[in-house]
C-alpha cells in the first residue's frame, strides 16, 4: 500500500475570511467552499489542506490553533518563499534561521486565528553525509 499524504484540518473562526488570507496572502488556491457546512478546501503544489469553522468542528470536539510543519528542499526554498510572504503581507515570524541544536533552517508563518505554519528545511542530512 501506497501511504498517502495527509490533509490536515485547519481551525479557523471565519471561512470567508480565512480563505481570502489563504489565498491573498499565502498564494494557496480555493478548490471549493461548502460554507453551509462550514468547510473549504485549499491547495498549494503537492499541499491540500481543510479549512473548517465552528459549526464544522463542533461535533469533533476539535479546537485550534494549531501548528502546520511545511517542509521545503532547502535554504534557496525557504528565502525565496519568505520573501514572497513578505512581499504580500503574511504574518512572519521574523528572517529564516538556522537552529544548529534541531538542524533546522526556517521561519513561522501565523494564520489570522493562530495558527502557524512552520516551514523548514531539515539539514541533519547535510551532517551525516559530510562526517
Amino acid at each position: 500500500m501506497k501511504f498517502p499524504a495527509m490533509c490536515p484540518d485547519v481551525p479557523v473562526a471565519d471561512l470567508a475570511t480565512a480563505l481570502a488570507y489563504y489565498r491573498d496572502r499565502l498564494g494557496f488556491n480555493i478548490d471549493w467552499s461548502a460554507d453551509g457546512i462550514g468547510l473549504a478546501c485549499v491547495s498549494r503544489g503537492a499541499t491540500r489542506m481543510f479549512l473548517s469553522n465552528e459549526q464544522f468542528r463542533a461535533p469533533l470536539g476539535v479546537r485550534g490553533p494549531i501548528l502546520l510543519w511545511l517542509n521545503l528542499d532547502g535554504r534557496e526554498e525557504i528565502d525565496e518563499l519568505h520573501r514572497e510572504w513578505q512581499v504580500v503581507g503574511a504574518r512572519l515570524s521574523g528572517p529564516p534561521a538556522a537552529h544548529p541544536d534541531a538542524k533546522l533552517y526556517e521561519f513561522f508563518a501565523e494564520d489570522l486565528d493562530g495558527n502557524f505554519i512552520r516551514v523548514f528545511y531539515d539539514y541533519a542530512w547535510e551532517e551525516r553525509e559530510g562526517a
